[in-house]
């Protein structure tokens, strides 16, 4: 197991017997309190590996961490139920208006999935799929067998998988093609694990994932039974050599910080926290997060790590909620 599952699980085992505890700062034994987060599955594992390492400098704080997807982050938090929300998508203009504050903390990926058993997944691999092929299947349902999008393909109809939760990935996805969450056609199937396990287990599966849903962190290769369909960018039918990143998932994040996977359905990752409304433990949990030895954790876990730059304009986004910045 890697050090990130096992994070994963041992946050889970103590987040069930953690009790309340008020939020204080002691010289000695550092901060005491708990942090409440929710939201975006994409940020959930990095964000358990984060909580962890915060703990072992202020082993008094209790996280309570969860993962329901993006709008449900941004919910709790607008209604005080979270101090943080796990975002993965824009901010809509009512989240702003309601006090919404993003916190860039990473970028990330939203990939095309497909069973990797299909048994044209070699002629996928080297033709890829174009933006346009997309949008058919999941937008328009122009193509409804496979064999639609190139002869080539096996005559059976296309099984497309979409997220049936409020969801970054979704709304990423959408905006691909110009289109919002509610206008993607197929079986809606909630969070990001469940809908890479409905690729896995139907062959003529279509579907999307975050990069963490679709990559086994310990090969670096993609996970059994799902593979990444790679996007024809220039629409000449093949994956040209500058186009085929998708073997690992160090290569494909290096891509991504390059640009050469297009932006949508790569993204900024984001924490959300409720302007007027931001106690000193969360700001100093935000603050350890931006530090360069936490974000250097990000490119082992599938995830791009933010510029010295980008991280400048976050951490003043943080310095200037501060109350005594804010009564100047």
């Amino acid at each position: 197991m890697n050090r990130l599952t096992i994070s994963i699980l041992t946050t889970i085992f103590s987040l069930s017997c953690a009790p309340k505890k008020t939020n204080s700062y002691d010289s000695e034994t550092g901060y005491s309190g708990n942090i409440s987060i929710s939201g975006a599955f994409a940020l959930y594992p990095i964000v358990v590996l984060w909580s962890e390492d915060f703990k072992k400098i202020h082993p008094n704080v209790r996280f309570n961490i969860s993962a329901g997807g993006a709008g449900k982050g941004i919910t709790d938090v607008l209604t005080d139920m979270m101090d943080i929300g796990l975002v993965s998508r824009d901010l809509h203009q009512q989240e702003l208006t309601k006090g919404a504050l993003p916190i860039f903390v990473a970028k990330d990926a939203v990939l095309g999935t497909y069973n990797a058993k299909h048994p044209n997944a070699g002629l996928i691999k080297e033709r890829g799929l174009t933006q346009r092929e997309l949008e058919g299947i999941f937008v328009t349902h122009s193509y409804k067998k496979w064999n639609d999008i190139d002869p080539r393909f096996v005559d059976l109809p296309i099984r497309a998988y979409v997220r049936s939760d409020a969801a970054g990935a979704a709304e990423t996805w959408a905006k691909f093609f110009g289109q919002n969450q509610e206008d993607l056609k197929g079986i809606g199937i909630f969070g990001d694990p469940g809908l890479a396990q409905a690729v896995k287990d139907e062959p003529m599966a279509i579907g999307f994932n975050n990069i963490n849903y679709v990559y086994d962190l310990t090969s670096k290769r993609t996970a059994a039974d799902i593979d990444v369909i790679p996007l024809d960018k220039n629409g000449n039918g093949k994956i040209d050599e500058e186009e085929n990143f998708y073997n690992t998932i160090d290569e494909l994040t290096t891509a991504v910080a390059a640009g050469k996977y297009p932006s949508p359905p790569s993204r900024p990752l984001a924490f959300v926290v409720k302007k007027d409304n931001i106690n000193p433990l969360v700001q100093a949990f935000i603050r350890f997060v931006l530090d360069k030895k936490q974000q250097g954790h990000l490119l082992a876990n599938g995830y791009v790590p933010m510029t010295e730059a980008q991280l400048a304009i976050e951490l003043e986004k943080i310095k200037s909620e501060t109350p005594s910045n804010k009564s100047k």
